[in-house]
């Protein structure tokens, strides 16, 4: 997909391990553009969890029980097979992704797109056609594990890992097929309060591999039991605090949660580098 034709930025939200919060930062990354005005569509290639398209419907089954409207992005779901029988089949289910995206890029100002906690083909061309890459990690060597290796003795870092290994790849194609390098960020999610042992050695591998896969590293959401409790409802810290909306009254978590999620946000950068501006909402992202 040429960038001649695009107006929109593709934010992929991909990590290759299962529990890393891929589909909670997605849906707020998806409803913090919508209310900053701009037109968003979003994609599920998780076929199997399909936890992203379950949060909207969510949101959507609620808005309609309280009577209020919530903004809803424009979303779609793409099913792939466990295992392509041939070659055929795999092109073909990629060309389907990139022909439903191309005029996606020319509808709206964002595409946020959720992927997988495992790798697929349309997962690999996903991260290939990413302006933003977001990968959330839980603060701990089990996650690290997934973009480098670690020395059992030192707990240093000794090279990359096959999800840093696929990125590196994508990035590279993209950059060659297009000019653009995308911006890759890792979001260290459920990070502790309290200093460790163990937390100072995560910051130091993510900063050597940093360094190593030239991506940049922000804070994301610690493991609170709000981002749990809005998933039911569909809803997320952005939203309005009013016990109607949330079905409960507002407490000190629910507002700790909106700051956790503006700062990762204002850390994405992702207003800053798009050139479009934001629009009035239409039927495409209403409720």
């Amino acid at each position: 997909m040429s960038t001649d034709s695009q107006t929109s930025r593709v934010i992929v939200v991909g990590n290759e391990k299962g529990g890393s919060g891929k589909s909670t930062v997605a849906m707020h990354i998806a409803i913090g553009l919508l209310k900053a005005g701009y037109r968003v569509a979003t994609i599920d290639l998780d076929s199997h969890q399909r936890t992203f398209t379950n949060y909207i419907e969510n949101r959507q089954a609620w808005a309609q029980h309280i009577g209020r409207d919530l903004e809803m992005p424009d979303h779609h779901r793409f099913d792939e097979p466990v295992a392509y029988a041939n070659a055929d089949e795999e092109a073909a289910a990629n060309w389907a992704l990139t022909n439903a995206l191309e005029p996606m890029t020319k509808l709206y100002n964002f595409v946020v797109i959720d992927t997988p906690g495992h790798r697929t083909a349309l997962s690999r061309l996903a991260h290939s056609l990413a302006d933003t890459l977001v990968t959330p990690l839980n603060d701990s060597f089990v996650d690290l594990d997934v973009i480098g290796t670690v020395d059992a003795a030192t707990l240093g870092v000794t090279g990359a890992s096959h999800y840093g290994d696929m990125v590196r790849d994508a990035r590279r194609e993209r950059e060659s097929r297009d000019g653009v390098m995308p911006d890759w960020v890792v979001v260290r999610n459920r990070l502790s309060m309290l200093q460790s042992r163990n937390k100072r050695a995560v910051a130091e591998g993510l900063q050597t591999l940093s360094q190593m896969l030239d991506f940049r590293t922000t804070d994301g959401l610690a493991e609170r039991l709000i981002f749990r409790e809005f998933y039911p409802r569909g809803l997320t810290a952005l939203d309005t605090l009013d016990a109607q909306v949330l079905g409960t009254r507002p407490t000190l978590s629910h507002a700790t949660a909106r700051l956790e999620v503006d700062n990762l946000l204002k850390a994405l950068r992702l207003v800053s580098q798009t050139e479009a501006e934001p629009v009035a909402q239409d039927s495409r992202n209403a409720a």
